[in-house]
C-alpha cells in the first residue's frame, strides 16, 4: 500500500455536507459523482494533499444506507493507493484477510476499488484504490 487515497465519510444529506465541509475547508468540493451499482452519490474535497469523499446513499439496500441505520453518519471507510489492486489484493488474501465478495470493481473518481471485510482489520472498513490508468502495471 502506498499512502491514504482518501477517508470516506457516509452522510445523511450531501448537499447539506458539502456546505458544512465547504466551510470546514474553505473551499468547495472538486466533484459529485454518482456509482450506480452501489447506491451511493459521493462528493470529494481536498484539503492540502488529503482528500475526504462524502458517501450519501441513493438506494435504501445500500451498504451506506444500512451504515447509516445502524451507526449514524461518520467515518465509514479508509481507502489506501496500490499500484497493482490484484497483486494486492492476493499478498492480503495470503495474509488471511477477506477481500468482500465481488470485488475489485470500478468505484468513484476513476479508481477500481476493493473492501477489505472489517472483522479483520479491527472494525475498520479498509479499501483499496487503483486508478483505472495504472491497470495493469507492475507493484
Amino acid at each position: 500500500m502506498n499512502k491514504i487515497e482518501h477517508i470516506g465519510i457516509a452522510v445523511k444529506n450531501l448537499d447539506d455536507s458539502n456546505a458544512l465541509f465547504a466551510r470546514l475547508f474553505g473551499v468547495p468540493h472538486y466533484k459529485i459523482e454518482a456509482v450506480e451499482s452501489e447506491g451511493v452519490r459521493t462528493s470529494f474535497f481536498k484539503s492540502g494533499p488529503n482528500k475526504i469523499e462524502l458517501l450519501e446513499a441513493t438506494n435504501p439496500d445500500s451498504a451506506i444506507a444500512k451504515y447509516l441505520e445502524k451507526k449514524g453518519e461518520g467515518i465509514h471507510h479508509i481507502a489506501f493507493a496500490v499500484d497493482n489492486i490484484e497483486t494486492e489484493m492476493k499478498r492480503l488474501e495470503s495474509e488471511d484477510f477477506v477481500v468482500l465478495p465481488g470485488f475489485p470493481k470500478q468505484g468513484a473518481d476513476n479508481k477500481k476499488v476493493a473492501f477489505l471485510h472489517p472483522k479483520g482489520t479491527n472494525g475498520v472498513l479498509v479499501e483499496l484504490c487503483q486508478d483505472l490508468e495504472k491497470e495493469g502495471s507492475a507493484q
